[in-house]
């Protein structure tokens, strides 16, 4: 019994493991294709990038590793360094924001009675569940009207009042046990105390991975700023990648690296957070 077993745990493992070779393999050609000069990509991908005859050739490494494209990306591509700072400021904004609006409105619904209180959380879930092809026309024409079209803040202010963030944070207050809050109350804790002492510190997980989650969906969008702003230099990097014509595919490849490494230490450093918030809007009252 206790063979079948451990044959049972190999095989998952097993599993488990070639599942994790198909998912990083990918990033692992990445990384390795933007170390190829643009002669070595058009020869091995031609095919596939320049519409030239032959079939595709596949290397793991490069045959002459050259670090030109960085070299370009860096040092001769201005517009890059200004697609990587517009992408700073809005998804740092928006995140900033969904924190400051969010953790407010989370503690009220799963804290404070108030009329209308079932309708508005339906509405909540409404809006959560829509995607943004729906709101698309809708969202261009409020923003249209206020004057905000092709300005950062068409993608900030409708990212700051998303409703995601709201959903994970109620639950994880709502899981904070009504007795703590009732001691509190009998030692004279008013409502802001109960909020800044028990809430936020007890919500510290579901805070952490609204942030993460946030930073990377605005970190990679591209419908919401490719609708919203016209202006080249307003544009993040998401649309600064696709952009860069076939024969600089080396430099697209060392942009994609270097728009990845910002996106996976924020996850890798704020994974543990990221499972426990996850966990938590999960607890049910």
């Amino acid at each position: 019994m206790r063979s079948m077993q451990n044959t049972g745990d190999k095989v998952i493992k097993a599993g488990l493991f070639l599942l994790l070779l198909i998912m990083v393999f990918p990033l692992f050609i990445l990384v390795a294709d933007s170390f190829m000069g643009s002669r070595e990509l058009t020869e091995k991908f031609g095919p596939v990038l320049a519409g030239t005859k032959g079939m595709t050739e596949f290397t793991l490494l490069p045959m002459y590793p050259t670090l030109r494209a960085y070299i370009k990306l860096l040092l001769d591509s201005p517009e890059f360094f200004v697609a990587f700072w517009n992408s700073v400021l809005q998804t740092g904004a928006v995140v900033a924001g969904q924190i400051l609006v969010a953790v407010p409105a989370a503690w009220a619904f799963a804290r404070y009675p108030f009329p209308g209180k079932r309708m508005l959380w339906f509405l909540y879930m409404l809006l959560m569940i829509l995607p943004f092809q729906v709101t698309m026309v809708s969202g261009y024409l409020v923003l249209n009207a206020a004057g905000l079209m092709d300005t950062h803040w068409a993608v900030i202010i409708p990212g700051v009042f998303s409703t995601l963030p709201v959903f994970i944070l109620r639950k994880t207050f709502a899981a904070i046990p009504h007795e703590i809050l009732e001691a509190a109350q009998v030692d004279g804790a008013g409502d802001l105390r109960l909020f800044f002492h028990i809430g936020i510190p007890a919500g510290k997980s579901g805070i952490f991975s609204i942030a993460i989650l946030g930073f990377l969906e605005y970190w990679n969008g591209i419908e919401q700023p490719m609708t919203f702003l016209k202006t080249e230099s307003l544009r993040p990097l998401s649309l600064y990648l696709p952009d860069i014509t076939v024969s600089e595919a080396a430099v697209s490849f060392a942009a994609s690296v270097i728009m990845l490494l910002p996106a996976l230490l924020f996850f890798f450093f704020g994974q543990e957070y990221l499972e426990q918030g996850i966990a938590a809007s999960g607890i049910r009252e």
